[in-house]
């Protein structure tokens, strides 16, 4: 990860924003960029991606509003992958442990869809700041193949800018009582 990709996703702030490899595989990210995917923090850096998200953690059903549209979209990115590169080999992984995780990715693979979604909008219900319907944005990093940045956004002065402020914030006071502790070493960047 560049230094200056680094410091763009700070200065994003409040808006979440995370920065994700081909296969979905979160490389870097802000405070409320994790903290917008509740859980996802609980998994060690190498497994958070989110196609792995949306499809095994418990709170990724109940966090998108049209989940099967989130899903869908995950499918259809990786089966657009499959199509250039069927071979190669972080794909293949994530594919395999998906089929044999998933019966829902496994019916969708079995589509063969194909169509990204780079920009919209998405509502979540998240368990610390309730429904909000955010704007979002990809967008390819030059340089970085395959990397893609992803920034949430909601206009200032609106409910939910308000909430992803208070999102930025939890997840700031989150990492400083986390560096109280004992036991804390800094978060990498995957």
């Amino acid at each position: 990860m560049r230094p200056g990709v680094k410091l763009l996703l700070e200065s994003l702030r409040p808006y979440p924003a995370h920065v994700f490899s081909r296969t979905g595989d979160v490389l870097a990210y802000n405070p409320a960029g994790l903290r917008l995917l509740p859980g996802m923090d609980d998994w060690p850096a190498k497994q958070r991606n989110i196609a792995r998200y949306v499809f095994l953690h418990p709170a990724a059903r109940g966090l998108f509003d049209d989940w099967h549209h989130q899903v869908r979209s995950c499918v259809n990115g990786l089966r657009a992958l499959a199509g250039m590169e069927p071979d190669a080999p972080d794909l293949t992984q994530l594919v395999g442990e998906l089929l044999l995780k998933s019966p829902e990715f496994a019916r969708m693979w079995e589509r063969y869809d194909v169509k990204g979604h780079t920009y919209g909008r998405k509502t979540f219900h998240h368990p610390e700041v309730a429904d909000l319907t955010l704007g979002y944005q990809t967008m390819q990093l030059q340089g970085t193949p395959g990397q893609c940045m992803v920034v949430y956004y909601a206009e200032s002065g609106t409910p939910e800018h308000d909430k992803l402020a208070l999102l930025d914030l939890a997840a700031t006071e989150s990492e400083r009582a986390a560096r109280r502790s004992p036991d804390w070493q800094p978060i990498q960047n995957a």
